[in-house]
């Protein structure tokens, strides 16, 4: 059963349609968190396999009982690796679901939501070593401000760094920081002002644009010609990075072209558009509002 409490699957019903499944194929579930896209794919496959990938140990506990199915307990960014170590070097599909599980951002213990008070932790990962407390703590007034700026897109943060620094030894939990830079927040827009700052350092917790990166590059090695690659993101820094590759093959800059004019990308983008969802699954899953799904399939392998 999927676990809804753990995670609502998002544009559930796309995703599915969006990677063609072949009942033999192989298919990677990238951010396997509730299980739920996981469970949709094996209800479309007879004697293929899935692989699904999940850094937080929570998510473990959802594993289904299925023989067809294999979790690897590993960053999405390892993908290439993980595969080949289950002797796999090829897929037909793959879907990931970026951003932070609801079951994530429930857990007041992880650090995640403005909601909770509780110590500033973020990572996904609850192994790795760099926290969003040490962050606060160490680093520098120009990395914060890049942090700031380019993950939170904040105009102001420049003054919301000095208010840091200047109390950075006392900033241990969620409140203490959203005390600290209060004042800093246009009236009436405090919760999206705390959302970015919030982002912005879950972001460099957890190096998620790097790793997002680290993904379509070996996604682009391992998917068969034809094969389908979906991507969910929820802000606008992942999604112009997956539009930019699957357009160009690039994340940044002018793509390449053969002598023929003709871009020379690994992709083929198949929604000009994304893919958003209907005013229904927002009403019965909040979390969903910013969700935009792009699919592109692999060519000129």
């Amino acid at each position: 059963m999927v676990n809804e409490v753990y995670h609502t699957p998002v544009l559930l019903k796309d995703c599915i349609e969006a990677l063609h499944i072949q009942p033999e194929g192989i298919y990677v579930d990238a951010t396997f968190g509730g299980g739920g896209h996981s469970r949709e794919i094996l209800k479309q496959i007879s004697t293929g396999k899935l692989f699904g990938f999940d850094c937080d140990e929570d998510a473990m506990k959802n594993k289904p009982d299925d023989k067809r199915f294999t979790l690897i307990a590993s960053n999405f960014r390892n993908l290439k690796d993980s595969l080949l170590e289950q002797n796999v070097t090829e897929i037909d599909g793959l879907l990931a679901d970026l951003g932070v599980s609801s079951h994530q951002f429930d857990s007041a213990e992880r650090g995640f939501s403005t909601r909770f008070d509780s110590e500033l932790d973020m990572r996904m990962n609850k192994e790795a070593k760099m926290s969003a407390q040490e962050i606060i703590r160490t680093y520098s007034e120009e990395n914060l401000r890049k942090i700031f700026w380019e993950y939170g897109e904040l105009n102001n943060a420049r003054q919301v760094v000095k208010k840091i620094t200047a109390n950075r030894n006392s900033i241990r939990t969620v409140n203490d920081l959203k005390n600290t830079i209060a004042n800093c927040a246009e009236r009436g827009k405090e919760n999206q002002f705390y959302a970015k700052v919030f982002q912005a350092l879950r972001i460099e917790v957890n190096d998620e644009l790097n790793a997002l990166k680290d993904l379509l590059i070996q996604s682009a090695e391992v998917l068969k010609e034809g094969g389908r690659i979906a991507v969910i993101s929820y802000h606008s820094l992942e999604d112009r990075i997956v539009k930019n590759f699957f357009r160009s093959g690039k994340f940044e800059g002018e793509s390449e072209k053969d002598i023929y004019g003709n871009v020379m990308a690994p992709f083929k983008m198949i929604n000009r558009k994304p893919i958003v969802p209907s005013e229904e699954e927002i009403q019965q899953n909040n979390r969903a509002r910013s969700a935009k799904l792009r699919i592109a399939e692999r060519i000129n392998k």
